[in-house]
């Protein structure tokens, strides 16, 4: 059975059939050949995968970040992080890290985050002198947050598929966001400092002042978010509904840069992506629910756990096969399908499924800034209507800090544990 669905995937994946389709059409042909269940199972399994309270955060957590990239919130934050480290070699730079780092707390999506910082930022670094392929690659990768910094759609869908708290999810990649955003801003204050980028003129106390009143409602919504969230106040899901709620507010009556009239196409476009991502995590759902009753997990730990004695070794194999798919398939899939296949393995292995997840989510992260299927990568393509090679050169510097990251926090489990361990356990 393991064979055929294998070589089923296999071929329809180079076939260029799209993932949700694969993952139905290999169960329904696992279950012809192999079992004797009735295929009209497969929609009341899709019915099942869905019917999930927390899965009502995705398309709240979507339409709130499709709210704010038309509005006025990106442009407000960026004001006010410019202004307290602008003056800095590599300030502006600095500025578009740090705005994308608040941006990420906010909507919890990574292409948000680049379309929202990048439409502002990637213009300007140019304008200032920066080199136009540092400003496509620094932007591009500092908007890939959006997945690591919480709120995270991934982990919501990680957490649904692993059984895991989405509160200790969220919490566990405080860190490692942050982790990754001081090297990117290390870096940049390197390169600023060799090429001798323009520095801007320091700004006041009352320049400051000025941008943070400004940006105060902007700031004010990470903190409404989070802090609800790990205050007990109200769940993820009432989270993402309640920063709905404030940013339409905000955008309409306080800031007043976003009319009633651009409700419907927002509103539009968040259900079609909120579609596709549910789409996709029901098909996945459907089929880990085929490959748990064949106890696929259970062959695959004897399997592993024979051939790799050691955790590290694991992780480190499944760090390489997440490289490798993130060239042939969109990482967030991988994920669904992979990570409940290692659940078995990850306990005998006595591997924290927290961690594991912030694992997973630095992965997707990489995969999302690695050409052939690297979403960002688009999405900075058709933002500046540069060519995607172009794009890629850009990134490709700071692939190499991202990885080193993500060896840090595979093998150093305390820095996505620390936080859960304090607070919640």
């Amino acid at each position: 059975m393991i064979a055929i669905i294998c070589a089923c995937f296999a071929v329809l994946l180079v076939a260029g059939v799209p993932i949700a389709i694969i993952l139905g059409i290999t169960t329904a042909l696992s279950l012809t050949l192999f079992t004797s269940t009735p295929l009209h199972i497969i929609a009341q399994q899709l019915f099942n995968a869905l019917d999930k309270f927390v899965l009502l955060a995705v398309p709240f957590f979507i339409l709130a970040g499709s709210i704010m990239t038309h509005g006025g919130i990106a442009r407000r934050l960026i004001a006010f992080v410019n202004a307290l480290v602008g003056w800095f070699p590599g300030g502006l730079g600095m500025a578009g890290i740090l705005g994308c780092i608040f941006f990420a707390a906010i909507s919890g999506s990574s292409p948000a985050t680049v379309v929202a910082i990048g439409s502002i930022m990637i213009p300007a670094l140019i304008k200032a002198g920066y080199e136009e392929k540092f400003s496509l690659g620094l932007i591009t990768v500092s908007g890939s947050l959006g997945i690591v910094i919480p709120p995270s759609i991934p982990m919501i869908l990680y957490c649904l598929v692993m059984n895991v708290s989405v509160a200790e999810m969220f919490m566990a990649g405080v860190i490692p966001g942050m982790l990754i955003g001081c090297a990117l801003i290390a870096f940049t204050y390197i390169i600023a400092k060799r090429c001798n980028w323009r520095i801007e003129k320091k700004a006041s106390l009352t320049d400051i002042v000025t941008a943070g009143k400004q940006g105060f409602w902007a700031l004010l919504l990470p903190l409404v978010v989070l802090g609800g969230i790990y205050s007990g106040l109200f769940t993820p899901t009432e989270a993402a509904a309640v920063s709905v709620v404030y940013a339409l507010f905000i955008e309409l009556f306080v800031y007043k840069e976003f009319t009633c009239r651009e409700i419907t196409s927002i509103c539009r476009q968040a259900a079609v992506l909120s579609a596709s991502l549910l789409f996709i995590l029901a098909c996945a759902m459907t089929f880990l629910w085929l490959l748990t009753a064949e106890q696929v997990p259970q062959q695959l730990a004897d399997i592993i756990i024979n051939h790799i004695h050691s955790p590290w070794m694991f992780l480190l194999c499944v760090n390489l096969l997440f490289l490798i798919l993130g060239c042939f398939m969109d990482d967030v899939s991988a994920m669904l399908i992979l990570a409940p296949l290692f659940y078995e393995t990850l306990n005998r292995y006595e591997i924290d499924l927290v961690h594991f997840g912030i694992v997973m989510i630095l992965n997707i992260q990489m995969g999302m800034l690695t050409p052939p299927f690297g979403l960002n990568l688009f999405v900075a393509s058709g933002l500046t209507k540069r060519p995607l090679v172009t794009i890629a050169r850009g990134v490709l510097p700071f692939l190499g800090i991202m990885l080193l990251c993500l060896i840090l926090v595979t093998y150093i489990p305390s820095i996505s544990l620390f936080l859960p361990n304090l607070l919640l356990r």
